[in-house]
């Protein structure tokens, strides 16, 4: 990592990965652990519903706290809850008396705390990080998540929890515990965080008020919520796709994530030389483009390999744009509402993923496994068509910004 990034951000970036690879393992030990508890398909359900609804829930207060107190702190008081709640999880399973409610009950804990725990970590960057060196210190950061909490956590998860159901919670809350400590090692820059008052609902407001009136971050906001609808509408029903249309069993659909997260380590290798060479408006113009030839590439191909390839491109794409978006974004927002704008983001992305899966589950259910790849395919390319001269406006928001 180059030099000039600080020591500030070292400890921030490897208490991201440290409490990365424990998501991932969380990940897959999460449902395995109810799976074994209950039969039952909808408890079973609960549990993949549970990481869904915290950041709906909560994203906007995480924003508002990440901008009355202070950073560092609510990192470590929301990373130790989850190992507070991890340990009793352990002690349970220890014990042989954890029930499928309690189970339910603490990894509904763990997303609500993990909300918190991400929306100010996404805020402290900025403040240890200068604005030219955010695009190096956001590509480090989505390098962790690609390949630990994605790549490598899952599989070791699984892997744990076959040796032994308490052992992946064991090994999650020694990650978490660790992810503490190296926060705590941070010092931020003065002046530090000065606590606001009045109320939560006026703060909320104002985060919402600023994002709306910023032609730019309004924008990337609705880009978000839009390509989040149409990207729901057709992963949402990603399992059966493999199955019926594709002719894949369980551990072909397994490869076919494993490939898009190959794909997101490509593209961390590439991104700094691809930014160095392209305007980050051509960046977004490229991975909107890409995001809409995925769904039509899927709509109608039946050939695992061709589908294997799409999945691959598409993997580099969700990194390179989710790294540029966030930059954008960064560099647009003043310090004292990076927590607020981040969260109304957060609502934005998880509103469109619960409205497309919902999209998606109805049309597939009346035209097949292909329609929610269809509606995708023509939702996206109408919405590229009419947000494509927005696009470099929308990369060069920080300029704007710098020049009022």
């Amino acid at each position: 990592m180059p030099a000039r990034l600080g020591a500030g951000f070292r400890w921030l970036l490897a208490s991201a990965w440290v409490t990365n690879l424990g998501d991932g393992v969380a990940a897959a030990a999460g449902p395995l652990l109810v799976a074994s508890l209950t039969q039952d398909a909808f408890l079973v359900s609960l549990a993949a519903l549970l990481r869904w609804a915290p950041p709906l829930l909560f994203g906007l207060w995480a924003g508002v706290l990440s901008d009355r107190l202070d950073r560092r702190r609510i990192v470590m008081v929301a990373d130790g809850v989850r190992a507070v709640v991890l340990a009793v999880l352990v002690a349970a399973l220890a014990a042989g008396v954890l029930s499928v409610a309690g189970a339910l009950v603490g990894l509904g804990l763990l997303a609500t705390a993990e909300v918190f725990a991400d929306n100010t970590v996404a805020t402290l960057t900025p403040t240890l990080v200068g604005r030219d060196d955010l695009v190096v210190a956001n590509a480090r950061l989505q390098t962790g998540f690609i390949t630990l909490n994605q790549l490598v956590g899952p599989p070791v998860g699984a892997a744990l929890f076959a040796a032994g159901r308490v052992w992946p919670f064991v090994a999650e809350t020694v990650l978490v515990v660790a992810g503490v400590l190296l926060v705590w090692r941070i010092v931020l820059p003065a002046p530090g965080r000065v606590a606001r008052s009045g109320g939560v609902g006026r703060d909320i407001v104002e985060g919402f008020r600023w994002t709306v009136r910023h032609a730019a971050v309004r924008t990337l906001a609705l880009t978000i919520l839009v390509f989040n609808v149409t990207f729901g509408a057709a992963w949402s029903v990603l399992v059966l796709y493999a199955a019926r249309q594709l002719g894949l069993g369980a551990v072909g659909f397994g490869l076919l994530t494993t490939v898009s997260a190959l794909g997101g380590l490509v593209g961390t290798g590439m991104y700094g030389w691809l930014t160095r060479r392209v305007s980050l408006g051509n960046v977004m113009r490229a991975g909107l483009v890409i995001e809409t030839l995925t769904h039509l590439v899927l709509a109608v191909t039946r050939s695992a390999w061709v589908a294997s390839a799409v999945f691959f491109v598409f993997g580099a794409h969700a990194f390179i744009w989710g790294t540029t978006s966030v930059t954008v974004r960064q560099r647009a927002v003043p310090e004292h509402l990076q927590g607020r704008v981040g969260s109304v983001n957060t609502v934005c992305t998880f509103g469109g993923l619960v409205a497309g899966s919902v999209l998606g589950g109805v049309l597939a259910d009346r035209f097949g496994v292909a329609a929610p790849f269809w509606f995708a395919f023509v939702g996206s390319a109408v919405f590229v068509v009419v947000l494509w001269r927005e696009l470099t406006r929308i990369a060069h928001a920080d300029e704007a910004l710098a020049a009022g």
